[in-house]
């Protein structure tokens, strides 16, 4: 049942990131993996139309997901955000998703409250045990949720922080040779800066930019041996979109966001004495070591660094196209890949589309090509973002 248990952590990860089996090459493959990597997914259409980029956006509804401290600079006084995400929809699987619910509410013209829910469905999964033989079945499941407070510090930057609760409940309580396995659970918090050029009786052009250090928390375990303690996606985000405003109708944004995991880089194949040391590690160190902890030294440790680019045109504050690039070196993942999207506005109502185009073949196909990701909105007056 270990096995199984292990075998159905490691499927979740190649299901969120389509990791590649590509022993075949002469390039070493040493992905930096961690627990509970829906964290990681993007869970909106407007960002997903623009290759992930969202650090420094226009304030949305979504903005909990990539940079909360955003919201004290919304035009609207509160929104609603729900999106669905199907996942693996190119192998005919209709149980494995993910759907989020985000949103805020202006306090005043300086602080904003928010929260966000995020809820990842795997299916129903048979388990065996070590020769094959058919135990039980189970649905996995993984969701977070979170609750936060952003605050201008002044007429052009502010700052944010959220508290986040993590539950992961990949075995369904299942019991096997004296082991208990169970949800693991944890805790993290998020912190950001945003700051922009705009002028706040301009036309919105300008510079933006962005800083998120996302899911700072503690480690997950699916059993009661503190020894096999996973760490979660703690993550580092810079990003900056710069914005120009042609006329009352027409308007364009560009940027580029630039991400690091901030968890350790696993050691290389076969190195016992190195995996000890890895589970050894404390969380808050592992955040430090981890700019410089790279088996390959600094060349590697410049490849553990992933981006995302997009574009974005609005027509009249309602209608809008998207279009992005996301890039990871092919040696930590390789994920890349284009996405287009749209959106729509009337009044107070909003509904974005994104779509990943396919690219790759068998394990290099990535788990949302083919698939129209959507978001719906709810704008309390009606004159937020999309």
């Amino acid at each position: 049942m270990k096995i199984s248990i292990l075998k159905l952590s490691m499927g979740v990860v190649c299901l969120v990131f389509g990791l590649r089996n590509q022993a075949q090459t002469a390039d070493p493959i040493n992905v930096v993996t961690t627990a509970v990597p829906f964290l990681r997914i993007s869970p909106d259409a407007r960002s997903g139309g623009m290759g992930e980029l969202g650090v420094a956006t226009s304030p949305d509804a979504n903005a909990q997901f990539y940079n909360i401290s955003r919201y004290p600079f919304s035009t609207s006084k509160g929104a609603v955000a729900l999106t669905y995400t199907p996942w693996l929809k190119d192998l005919g699987l209709n149980d494995v998703y993910l759907t989020t619910l985000a949103g805020y509410y202006k306090l005043d013209e300086n602080q904003a409250i928010s929260g966000s829910l995020r809820y990842f469905s795997l299916g129903n999964i048979q388990f065996t045990d070590n020769l094959g033989n058919d135990l039980n079945s189970f649905r996995p499941r993984e969701f977070a949720i979170d609750a936060g407070y952003s605050r201008k510090l002044s007429d052009n930057l502010s700052l944010g922080v959220a508290l986040r609760y993590i539950n992961s409940n990949l075995a369904g309580g299942a019991a096997v040779n004296g082991v208990s396995y169970k949800a693991g659970q944890a805790v993290a918090g998020d912190i950001g800066l945003f700051y922009t050029t705009a002028k706040p009786d301009g036309d919105g052009s300008g510079w933006n930019f962005g800083l998120a250090l996302t899911n700072l928390g503690s480690k997950i375990g699916y059993t009661d041996d503190p020894t096999q303690k996973e760490f979660i996606p703690a993550n580092f985000a810079l990003g900056t979109v710069y914005t120009k405003t042609f006329n009352e109708v027409n308007k364009v944004s560009v940027g580029l966001d630039i991400q690091k995991l901030m968890v350790p880089t696993p050691p290389s194949l076969g190195d016992s004495a190195g995996l000890a040391e890895y589970y050894d590690q404390g969380v808050v160190s592992s955040w430090f070591t981890s700019w410089a902890d790279a088996p390959g030294g600094f060349s590697e440790e410049l490849k553990e660094f992933y981006f995302a680019s997009g574009a974005e045109y609005t027509y009249n504050n309602q209608f809008s196209f998207r279009a992005g690039y996301f890039y990871e070196n092919k040696e930590k993942g390789n994920r890349q890949y284009f996405s287009i999207g749209a959106g729509i506005k009337y009044n107070i109502f909003g509904l974005n589309f994104s779509y990943l185009i396919p690219s790759g073949s068998g394990v290099n196909r990535n788990p949302l090509s083919n698939t129209i990701r959507f978001s719906l909105i709810f704008d309390f007056d009606g004159s937020g973002e999309e």
